[in-house]
């Protein structure tokens, strides 16, 4: 079954970055979505991977610059919850960055400042519940 695919099903979205606004505003932009549902927020390593293992999320945004480390952090949480799919967020989008990413099982790489519409629609086709291009 994919996630949030039953009538009433939210997704469940594990915001993480160190930046407190950009946290605030990512939760207000997920949250105003019905079928997205904010579960947690870390601003360091050790908290994202322990709210991960708590609530198994269906979707981990992930600051790829990310205090632990972007890789580092989406590769534990891979491994303690194996059904979330990661979502890497960030300012940089060279070829490095996102091929680091893209080895530790990221579904989608974003850049920062994309629009929230763009946003939106990442997180549900890393999801599987949106095959809208951007």
């Amino acid at each position: 079954m994919t996630p949030g695919d039953s009538a009433g099903t939210s997704l469940s979205v594990l915001l993480c970055d160190d930046n407190v606004m950009l946290l605030d505003a990512l939760r207000e932009v997920v949250e105003a979505q019905p079928d997205l549902e904010v579960v947690g927020t870390a601003f360091h390593a050790e908290q994202a991977i322990r709210l991960a293992r708590r609530h198994e999320p269906d979707l981990v945004v992930l600051d790829v610059r990310f205090p632990g480390g972007g890789p580092t952090v989406a590769r534990e949480i891979a491994r303690c919850s194996p059904d979330s799919r990661i979502v890497a967020f960030s300012a940089y989008d060279d070829t490095s960055s996102v091929e680091g990413m893209k080895r530790v099982g990221v579904s989608e790489y974003i850049r920062k400042g994309v629009t929230n519409r763009e946003f939106l629609v990442a997180l549900r086709r890393a999801a599987g519940t949106s095959t809208e291009a951007l």
